[in-house]
């Protein structure tokens, strides 16, 4: 995930004093407000978001070193900017709580190597290099990224003790044993449920695990605080977080009015996936996003919509990822399409080369 370019696209030279422009302390004030989101998913699903944080941080800084020292360039700049390390932080807080350190260090492969230097590095980046892991990962290896634990809590006697969790980390416990320990989540429990079964009826089997529920949603909001942190401090714009949870809550409402019966409602496709996750601090990388103020709406727009499209018919229950990838790969069309007409000029020739 890098954060080094801050577009100005549009921008008043008020709005440009007012926002930082170190890439240090940008990155900085982001890990900040990954925190309570962390916080919270580790008081609910325990050891394992720790341990995913600090192996997937340490192998992104240990990966942007290796490269670094292969391309002859030098390591205390790119370094000390902490991309690396919130790419590390971005992954390893997406991924199942006590992940196998052979799968968080592929996707943190994908993440810094493939996605970030094989284009030229901090700022290059056409995809967001957090998000190519994920997808690569949940491609390759569906069953193990679905192994999310139950929310039994950081402590107590139902919790995973600090020993299970090296244990999984180590890839010691077998695949089916993960799988028994294994809770549903929301979106993958209504993403499987018979299609002739009302929702009403399905969610009337209570069909997660305790807590689960109440746990998710908590830790949406947790992440939207670190998201208002970020607006706050001017790290990041409103449009596009504005507009991707709008289209998302509106294509709910949409879907649930004509058919509430095989329709998630629009507010737990807002709590109960990664959607404001996603849209705080995912979307809204300035290097692979739409950069002008009409484009980053319509980015926004295309992200929500692609959502909501892959949770309701595609085969996986969470389409952030691939949401965010599609929209990298429009964000220049979208950009180029948006950037206002500068006065005096037509619109044909403010889209010439120059």
């Amino acid at each position: 995930m890098s954060l080094l370019h801050v577009d100005s696209v549009n921008d008043t030279p008020a709005t440009l004093t007012q926002r930082p422009t170190n890439t240090p302390s940008i990155m900085a004030w982001v890990l900040i407000a990954t925190l309570p989101g962390i916080a919270m998913l580790s008081w609910h699903f325990g050891w394992g978001v720790l341990s995913n944080i600090i192996i997937a941080g340490a192998l992104g800084v240990a990966l942007e070193a290796l490269v670094l020292s292969l391309r002859k360039r030098p390591l205390r700049p790119a370094l000390a900017d902490n991309s690396a390390l919130l790419s590390g932080v971005l992954l390893g807080a997406a991924l199942p709580p006590g992940s196998a350190w052979w799968l968080i260090t592929i996707g943190m492969v994908a993440a810094i190597i493939v996605a970030k230097h094989l284009y030229g590095g901090l700022g290059h980046n056409v995809f967001n290099p957090a998000m190519v892991g994920y997808a690569l990962l949940l491609v390759s290896f569906p069953a193990r990224m679905s192994l999310w634990p139950p929310a039994s809590g950081l402590f107590g006697s139902d919790a995973i003790s600090l020993g299970q969790t090296l244990a999984n980390v180590a890839g010691q416990t077998s695949l089916a044993t993960l799988d028994a320990l294994s809770g549903a989540t929301p979106l993958d429990a209504f993403n499987h449920k018979p299609k002739g079964l009302m929702a009403s009826e399905f969610w009337a089997t209570q069909p997660l695990p305790d807590g689960m529920l109440r746990a998710v949603q908590q830790v949406s909001l947790a992440w939207f605080i670190g998201g208002a942190f970020l607006l706050i401090k001017g790290i990041i714009g409103w449009r596009i977080p504005l507009s991707l949870l709008a289209t998302l809550f509106i294509g709910a409402s949409v879907m649930f009015a004509t058919d509430p019966s095989h329709q998630l409602g629009p507010v737990l496709h807002l709590l109960t996936g990664a959607s404001i996750f996603g849209a705080f601090f995912i979307a809204t990388d300035p290097v692979s996003a739409a950069t002008s103020q009409r484009g980053k709406l319509y980015y926004g727009i295309g992200i929500g919509l692609l959502i909501l499209i892959i949770r309701s018919a595609g085969a996986y229950p969470e389409g952030l990822a691939f949401a965010v990838l599609l929209m990298n790969l429009a964000a220049p069309l979208i950009d180029h399409y948006s950037v206002p007409r500068a006065y005096g000029h037509s619109a044909r020739q403010d889209r010439k080369p120059s």
